[in-house]
């Protein structure tokens, strides 16, 4: 029985996996195809999801993700600030630099976790909760980046703020979470800046892992 149940949470769990690829709802059908599983059990796992909101279904019979994941997504948040802090805060001190995690909610970038650094006369107020588009600054920059396959650091320029320097890297082999470190400043950035930020994200990465 302990089987078969770890079994059914495996195939609802790939199942939701499968609809928030961004590509759009999906028939039962597509969905039996898609996973490689029968009609009858994508329908039991879709009653099953279907009464915990967890799933929706349009006027057409397709299937969509429900809002009742969104509640499990505002809970990760605090579980991402936790994790990040400790790596932000090495991050913020080696730098001189404010650092922050932005994760992607649909075109925009969210500041999750903010660390100044504590040793700096002046030092760029970023708030968490911060919210810009994705095609301005290098946080957004690197998260698009990471859409396309790509894990380089970006630095900008003047584009969130005047005068306020930035650079961010993605965080990469986490097809969960779409999100990048980042410092950001007043002051010049020495060259090791990028390759600081790089590491940092790599580091967060494992430890999310």
């Amino acid at each position: 029985m302990a089987a078969e149940s770890a079994q059914t949470l495996e195939r609802g769990l790939r199942l939701l996996r499968l609809l928030a690829d961004g590509k759009g709802g999906r028939t039962p059908t597509e969905l039996s195809a898609e996973l490689s599983l029968s009609r009858p059990v994508v329908y039991r796992l879709l009653t099953t999801l279907l009464s915990e909101g967890f799933v929706r279904r349009d006027a057409e019979g397709r299937v969509h993700l429900g809002f009742g994941v969104l509640a499990l997504a505002q809970a990760v948040q605090p579980l991402l600030r936790a994790a990040a802090v400790p790596t932000l805060r090495r991050l913020a001190e080696q730098v001189g630099a404010t650092a922050h995690l932005t994760v992607a909610e649909g075109d925009d970038g969210l500041a999750v976790a903010v660390v100044e650094p504590s040793w700096t006369d002046m030092h760029v107020a970023y708030r968490e909760g911060s919210r810009h588009p994705l095609a301005r600054g290098a946080a957004g920059q690197a998260i698009l980046a990471l859409r396309e396959g790509r894990h380089d650091y970006f630095v900008t320029e003047g584009q969130l703020q005047e005068g306020a320097r930035g650079v961010a890297a993605p965080v990469t082999g986490l097809p969960w979470l779409e999100a990048s470190v980042g410092v950001v400043t007043f002051g010049p950035l020495a060259e090791s800046t990028g390759p600081r930020v790089v590491a940092a994200a790599a580091e967060l990465a494992a430890a999310l892992s």
